[in-house]
Formats: C-alpha cells, structure tokens, sequence
C-alpha cells in the first residue's frame, strides 16, 4: 500500500493535470491480493506521469530564476534584484505612509527623495526615493526599513506578461467567434502593453518611458476582449519602451487613472512579486467598487504564488487548450477562480493579424469580458458567473479549474 499512498499524496499537489482525474480503479474481485496486485500494476504509468510532471514543474522554476537573472544581466543600468531576490526598478524605492521626519531621517542617512504624487482616485501617497551611492537595492531597502520601522517600503517590483507572444501565420480577417452572449456595453479597462492600430480601444493612456506603444501582448490580450464582445476597452500601456516597464508603481497608476474613468471590470495578465504599493492600489480600487480579474501566470506549480492574482477578491485565471486540459505551465495563486481558454486559439499581433497563442495571460480578457456581461446581474457578478461556470475535473471548485470553465466559446480556435 505505501505505492498507492505515495502517488494520492502527489496527486493531492496541486498540479493541473486532467488526465489524473481519469484514472480507473479495477473492480472488485477474487482475493484482497490479486485487487491489490492490478491496482499496483494500474500506477505504474500513473506514477511515470506524475513524476514527469513534478519534473516538468522543477524544470519551469529552474526556467523562471534563470530568464530573470539573463533580464537583470542585460538590464544592469534599469533592473536591480531586491531584498526579496525578486526584479525591480534599479535604484528606488516606493514609501508610503511616512511623515516629514521620516524623510529628513530618510535623507540624512542618504536617501534621496526623486518625486512625490498622488494617487487621488486610490487616496495613496507614494514618494520615490533614490538609494544612497554604492549600495545595492536589497541592503537600502532593508535599512530604510531598520530606520522606518512604522513606514511602509516597497521596491519598484516588475510584473511580466503571463503568455507567450502572438506569433505564426493565421486569418488576417477572421469571422466572429461564436459568444454566449451579445455586444457587452459595460467598459472593461486593460493593464498590460498598448494595443495595435487593428484593435479600436476607447482611451489609451501610457505610464512607462515610450508609452503608449504598441505591443504584441497588450494587442492580443485587448483583441480577445473585443472578440468576446466588450464594446468600449480602456487600456492602461504600463510597458513602453522602459526595460523596467511593468513596475508597481506604474500598475498603480494605471488602476488610479482607471478607477478615475469609472471603470469597474479591470484585466491584468501580469504576473510578479507581493508588492506593498500594488496591494494598498488593489484593495482602494475594490473598495471603490472594482472587480479585477488576474492570470496566475505560466511559470509552473512550482513557481511563488502571482500577483495580482493572489490578492484578496482579485479572481485568479487560469488556462485550458482546445480540449480543455489545463496548461501544464500554469502557475499558482493563493486561490483560483475560474479557468478559461488560454491555447489552440488566436489572437491580434500588433499588425493586426490573427495568430496563436498560449499561456494563461489570454485566459484572463475571457473571464473580464464575462464579468463585465454580469455586471449588475441579480444576486451580483459572482454569482451569476458561479451559475455560468462549466465545472470541470473534480466535482465542485477544485485546485485545477477553480469554479469552473467560462467563455468557452469566446475563443477563436485554430
């Protein structure tokens, strides 16, 4: 029996794999030992699997440490690792909540203060500090926390696209994918990269050097809000042009001016850090009575928990292909909601033709576009995407679905 408890056990992981969830058990007959023995022999290629998977996932971890130090190592001028070990912007630091004396202390110990704003939609006040000479990021960050025991301290985290870019060859004027519904009149805003010329948004503003500029994730996340019938995007560009683009700072940003423009269904197919200034933007804007919907990312069970995606009330996405398997490099969040598809589909580049694409980042429009559908619904969104959801996999919510599939049908399969 230690065989068939070791492999429950793993199946217990939350690892997103439907196949597990086919295993037969032979029926019951003939003596207790001859069940045992087939039953034995029936977890030997479940055994292989898993253990290819748990692999699969040590190999995605192993992935994701290695493309963020090649990023910080091509981007030594813009990018620094923090105290956390995590990428953010070189140089700064985000304080919030500190007084006068706080920064006179800050500034005799050799900080320097680079700006100061408002976030008058979120009601946060955030200064920028610059980092003494010749110290790192991590030491600043962790004496500037030692000086202002009682200051709330972030670096300027990065957050990166949760999917692969639009690439390949497909329809230049694709038909209309089948939808659930009609036209969506409810606005739903867009934080990522701007999109192309090819995909009509309703404002566009930039919070990065160089924003807004057109980009192939920002086009085929917006492309597949509009192809699930969103009327009217509003997209947040919190990219550009700056290597250190996608920070906390300018996310928070982005929610403000959103929130500002009455906004009330927000998408985000990032993935980073737990970032103090991020959380404070996230919680004030679900105050003001926003929804965010946020994939969990492509770096694999293994990977850190995602944000925004594991922030309180944020619904955390995840990605299934055309047979709605959920994608093997999905990654994790402290809850999961929905599942959505995120492969064997296409979406706009930023030229405007329709190719594929992949990862969970394409999964999180899908679920917005129905959030803002249930917008005002009887009983509230939730429930009503809750009656809309298919449940999948094991019965009820569960580890590798969440609630259930939504939008199947947005997609535009290849």
């Amino acid at each position: 029996m230690h065989r068939l408890h070791t492999v429950l056990a793993i199946l217990a992981l939350p690892i997103a794999v439907p196949a597990l969830a086919q295993l037969s058990v032979p029926s019951v007959g003939g003596t207790v030992g001859g069940v045992l023995g087939r039953v034995d022999r029936a977890l030997d290629p479940l055994e292989e699997r898993v253990g290819g998977l748990a692999e699969r996932a040590t190999r995605l971890a192993d992935a994701r440490v290695s493309r963020l130090a090649a990023l910080v190592r091509r981007n030594r001028d813009s990018i620094e690792i923090d105290k956390d070990g995590q990428p953010a912007r070189k140089g700064e630091l985000l304080l919030m909540g500190a007084s006068e004396a706080d920064l006179a202390a800050a500034e005799r110990a050799g900080f320097t203060v680079l700006g100061r704003e408002r976030l008058g939609e979120l009601d946060i006040a955030v200064v920028r500090l610059g980092v003494p000479t010749d110290t790192s990021l991590a030491r600043a960050e962790a004496n500037l926390q030692a000086l202002l025991p009682n200051a709330t301290i972030a670096a300027d985290s990065l957050h990166f696209p949760a999917g692969t870019p639009a690439r390949g060859a497909g329809a230049a004027t694709p038909r209309a994918a089948p939808r659930s519904s009609g036209p969506i009149d409810t606005p739903v805003g867009l934080i990522d990269g701007a999109p192309g010329p090819a995909t009509k948004v309703g404002a566009l503003r930039g919070f990065a050097r160089g924003a807004p500029l057109a980009s192939r994730h920002g086009s085929a996340t917006a492309s597949l809000l509009a192809l699930a019938g969103v009327r009217r995007i509003l997209v947040a560009d919190v990219y550009g042009a700056d290597p250190a683009g996608g920070n906390a700072l300018a996310i928070s940003r982005g929610i403000d001016w959103l929130t500002g423009q009455g906004v009330r269904v927000i998408s985000i197919s990032l993935a980073g850090p737990n970032n103090a200034l991020l959380g404070q933007a996230v919680a004030a804007a679900r105050r003001r009575g926003v929804l965010f919907v946020a994939a969990v990312g492509n770096d694999g069970p293994a990977a850190p928990p995602a944000y925004p995606a594991s922030y309180p009330g944020v619904l955390a996405v995840t990605g299934v292909d055309g047979r709605n398997r959920a994608l093997i490099e999905a990654g994790r969040a402290s809850h999961l909601d929905y599942a959505a598809p995120g492969a064997d589909m296409l979406a706009a580049d930023a030229g405007g033709k329709w190719v594929r694409v992949r990862g969970t980042s394409y999964a999180a429009p899908l679920v917005a576009a129905r959030a803002a559908a249930a917008s005002g619904a009887a009983g509230g969104a939730l429930s009503s995407l809750d009656r809309e959801a298919a449940d999948l996999g094991a019965k009820g919510p569960d580890a590798v679905y969440g609630r259930g599939l939504l939008c199947g049908a947005c997609a535009r399969r290849r």
